[in-house]
């Protein structure tokens, strides 16, 4: 299993922190192996932000990303930049408070009030990047809500463990919800029935 990520938006939303998160988790808490990179556009704050994940459970001899199983996509400019990489076949976690045009793509797309959600239940939008990490997680299961929980604790600042606890909770909740509706649909963007990572690897036996 080599599963490769891409998590773009902009400078302050938090991709790369919840990139950093995702790896970890799958390292110190799934027992997988990760890589992780990031880059930022010229201004840190408002600029682009990128972060690529890789997860395998063997030895990653070509760490880069480039057609992503999975992306999480926090703005409309970084859906225009990057989604014509999706691996067909795909998944796309889109934060639908800021992508508002959503292109056809040969894959499966997931709209989430991610920013919308994390203003609406907690005032502020500081937390949308660990909504949307919730509901990557709990679209495609690759790696469990109880991994990216530990990992979060140990990442996040003293004070804010509570709060954020809360919006992973509310992600994956989101996450689990929008999978059976498209499960239970047989429904996708790519014209072919959906069918979680979580249960890939049960078809392959």
């Amino acid at each position: 299993m080599r599963m490769e990520f891409r998590l773009a938006g902009s400078g302050g939303q938090g991709v790369i922190l919840a990139g950093v998160i995702l790896a970890e988790a799958a390292v110190s808490y799934e027992g997988l192996n990760a890589v992780q990179s990031q880059s930022y556009g010229p201004e840190s704050r408002g600029g682009a932000s990128k972060c690529e994940v890789i997860i395998s459970d063997g030895e990653i001899y070509f760490p880069k990303v480039i057609s992503p199983d999975v992306m999480l996509i926090m703005n409309q400019s970084s859906w225009n930049k990057y989604i014509h990489d999706l691996k067909k076949g795909g998944i796309v976690v889109a934060d639908s408070t800021l992508v508002k045009e959503l292109t056809p793509v040969d894959g499966h797309v997931f709209p989430f009030e991610i920013t919308g959600s994390a203003i609406h239940e907690f005032g502020r939008p500081v937390v949308a990047n660990i909504i949307g990490l919730g509901c990557l997680a709990g679209v495609t299961g690759v790696i469990s809500k109880e991994a990216v929980r530990k990992a979060i604790m140990k990442r996040v600042p003293k004070g804010t463990e509570e709060l954020n606890e809360r919006a992973l909770e509310l992600g994956y909740q989101m996450g689990i919800r929008k999978t059976l509706e498209f499960t239970g649909r047989g429904e996708s963007n790519g014209g072919e029935d959906f069918e979680p990572i979580r249960d890939r690897s049960k078809a392959s036996v």
